[in-house]
């Protein structure tokens, strides 16, 4: 699967903050890129500035 655009985290994003419970950027993202099925790879991939994963850039 590629990894999802930013109108298709938010949903998600919003049902896993929902729980009531304080949780932290990593376990944020984590928790949706199992969601999601991705990869390794794709959990790796870059922002063309080399500098971020695309994936974690969506969810913060």
């Amino acid at each position: 699967m590629a990894i999802p655009d930013y109108q298709s985290i938010m949903l998600p994003l919003l049902r896993f903050a929902a729980d009531g419970n304080e949780h932290s950027l990593r376990e944020a993202i984590e928790g949706l890129s199992e969601k999601f099925g991705l990869t390794d790879a794709e959990k790796n991939e870059l922002l063309p500035s080399g500098k971020q994963p695309r994936f974690d850039y969506r969810i913060a």
